[in-house]
């Protein structure tokens, strides 16, 4: 499913992307779906790095060791 937005550009602008063989709805459609992916990959960093802090302080080994109990106990 899709929406339409409307965007007013003045008659320069759009001109010069004319001019210049810019698809202007593929553009638009391109470069929102770029910046969606940016913050969304900004939010994933945030989060990794968050998980990051609160695993700081465990051991690896001890980690999986109790994954291993958890697991036999299924």
């Amino acid at each position: 499913m899709s929406t339409v937005i409307n965007l007013r550009i003045t008659k320069w602008l759009k001109e010069k992307l004319e001019k210049y063989g810019i698809d202007i709805p593929n553009f638009i459609r391109r470069k929102l779906v770029e910046k969606v992916e940016k913050i969304e990959q900004e939010e994933i960093e945030k989060l990794l790095n968050e998980l990051k802090e609160a695993f700081k302080g465990i051991d690896p080994y001890e980690l999986s060791k109790l994954v291993d109990e958890e697991r036999k106990e299924r």
